[in-house]
């Protein structure tokens, strides 16, 4: 059974595995999440690319994109091959993109083919599959249309859903602008909760601190946070003290960094660049002493052609200075 107190959302362009090899390491019981890889890159493209990870990941879950319930399955069965612990179709995602493709937030308008979706995937993997979604979509943003998408998808065996506390809107909003515009309604979130008791009901949406955390698991089954796990990472640590109430040890900011280290050159040697991986860690000092150092350094060192872990080290080096 997996821990879903908190996790950390899927972000396109963010949580690839190298995010989560890191944030792992922070945070020893946080569920994590893929980003968003479509049907069809998995059954047309390369598929091991796009599903290779880390056992150290665990636990960690599939997030798919796609409408079509015989490549949703297929692909659940690919994901549960490579040993992800839980198969997520995204069905929030607002871009035109995807719009175009009939898959994410525009699908919470036809819930009978997110339904049969769902059953295809539940019918050929033995790991849970879940739903992540919005509270509404443009025009159609009542709550009642709200709990007949959860309803008729339940009814298809879904028992986890994941509710960004936002509509979205689906045209004339960037995904930057539908993740912030929009105004967030925990309240009808919460109301899901109260209405469908034996459903497992995350929040997420805005989330930034523990103190926030603590307050919606009064009332929902988890949390998910998104943007501020990529910030500010290290508030997974603080989010495992607190909320797991782990009697483990929790690595420093200094001990997560000289454990990635031997990961980072390992990916080196396979050709991975020192940027594609350094990227994801410049906010681990955010708001300590040296955290703009921290960052400067590996930002304007990383990209070079030559650039090596001696890089990381160096930047650890300053900003420990400056702590001390």
């Amino acid at each position: 059974m997996l821990d879903r107190r908190v996790s950390v959302a899927p972000m396109m362009d963010w949580t690839d595995r190298h995010d989560r090899y890191f944030l792992r390491l922070i945070a020893p019981h946080v569920l994590l999440y893929t980003e968003m890889v479509t049907t069809g890159a998995l059954i047309h493209g390369d598929y091991r690319r796009f599903l290779t990870f880390d056992p150290c990941e665990h636990p960690v879950a599939l997030q798919l994109g796609g409408s079509d319930s015989a490549a949703l399955a297929q692909c659940a069965k690919m994901g549960e091959d490579f040993g992800y612990d839980e198969i997520n179709l995204n069905v929030g995602c607002p871009s035109d993109r995807v719009q175009s493709g009939r898959f994410g937030a525009c699908l919470m308008l036809e819930p009978q083919v997110v339904a049969e979706g769902v059953s295809a995937m539940r019918e050929v993997v033995a790991v849970p599959v879940t739903v992540k979604c919005r509270i509404g979509v443009d025009d159609q943003d009542s709550y009642e249309a709200l709990s007949n998408f959860v309803r008729v998808v339940a009814s298809a065996g879904c028992h986890v859903f994941i509710v960004h506390a936002r509509k979205a809107w689906l045209s004339g909003l960037s995904p930057r602008q539908n993740r912030e515009i929009p105004p967030l309604c925990y309240d009808v979130v919460r109301q899901l909760k109260k209405d469908f008791p034996a459903l497992t009901i995350i929040i997420n949406g805005g989330v930034k601190t523990t103190a926030e955390v603590s307050d919606h698991l009064q009332f929902v089954d988890g949390v998910m946070i998104g943007r501020e796990a990529y910030s500010n990472p290290y508030l997974l640590a603080e989010i495992e003290e607190k909320i797991f109430s782990t009697s483990d040890e929790i690595n420093s900011r200094q001990a997560v960094i000289e454990k990635m280290i031997p990961y980072m050159e390992d990916q080196l040697k396979k050709g991975v660049k020192l940027s594609s991986m350094t990227r994801h860690i410049l906010g681990l000092f955010q708001r300590q002493s040296g955290a703009r150092l921290w960052r400067r350094h590996l930002s304007e060192n990383a990209f070079l052609c030559d650039a090596g872990v001696n890089v990381v080290r160096d930047a650890l080096a300053h900003t420990a200075l400056i702590r001390q």
